[in-house]
């Protein structure tokens, strides 16, 4: 049997490409175009049994609430989360039996990225993140970058691993970039790009440089059809990336 699936964000270009992907998987059925201006409710929704949003971040929170109110399993790609808004989706998932899935990055290269970043993380004295988009992009920095350096953060400091040296003793135009759980992450904003990462990690005498590209938007489908697949059967109301389905956790 098909999954019926909705896409919120359908006139946008990653949404025209999810849509695109969803009617030429054999086990998918689309059922719902949406966008600004439509409402997010079981009428709309058509059926749908999981929706796909990809939208903005300025209204994702209130698009995933709806969508769980709805009924419907949800698979998000839009970035820009708080732990707050985070907390919200979770308990409002809890209430209804619904599950939502949100992904920094669909892109597998770009799971394995910050899995790997991860692991490498406790054993160099130096690390710091790049991250380089299209100037489109709304958002920086990305919530791949900041998830990756949250998930370094966290295996450095259980590690006991000190923060990265740096002298840097003044920097009024902020040419050190951004600073989340102690790891400096650049944003890159240049026409030609699409969506690509770099972790540079460094020790005495050696250097280890972990990079991925993604050079399409097909580059996500994979990651957002094995959601779509796997979003309903997850154990938890609230999945934060796709380690666990690539059983990488």
């Amino acid at each position: 049997m098909s999954i019926k699936v909705a896409v919120a964000g359908a006139a946008g270009r990653m949404g025209r490409t999810v849509c695109g992907a969803v009617e030429a998987a054999a086990d998918m059925e689309l059922v719902a175009r949406l966008d600004v201006g439509d409402t997010l409710d079981a009428a709309s929704l058509n059926g749908a049994q999981v929706a796909v949003e990809f939208t903005v971040p300025s209204v994702t929170e209130a698009n995933v609430l709806a969508l769980v109110e709805a009924g419907v399993d949800v698979v998000v790609g839009t970035t820009g989360w708080t732990e707050e808004a985070l907390g919200r989706v979770r308990k409002a998932a809890a209430a209804t039996g619904a599950h939502v899935l949100i992904a920094p990055n669909f892109a597998l290269s770009a799971v394995l990225l910050m899995a790997f970043a991860e692991k490498a993380a406790p054993y160099f004295e130096s690390v710091e993140v790049i991250e380089l988009h299209h100037p489109n992009k709304v958002d920086a920095p990305s919530g791949t970058a900041a998830t990756t350096a949250r998930r370094i953060g966290a295996a450095r400091t259980a590690a006991g691993v000190a923060a990265s040296p740096d002298a840097t003793e003044s920097d009024p135009l902020g040419a050190r970039g951004a600073t989340i759980d102690g790891v400096h992450i650049h944003g890159i904003r240049l026409r030609g790009l699409n969506a690509h990462e770099e972790v540079l990690l460094g020790n005495p005498g050696e250097q280890l440089s972990i990079r991925q590209d993604s050079f399409d938007r097909e580059s996500f489908m994979p990651g957002v059809l094995l959601a779509v697949r796997k979003v309903g059967g997850l154990a938890e109301p609230l999945t934060y990336g796709l380690d666990s389905l690539l059983g990488i956790a």
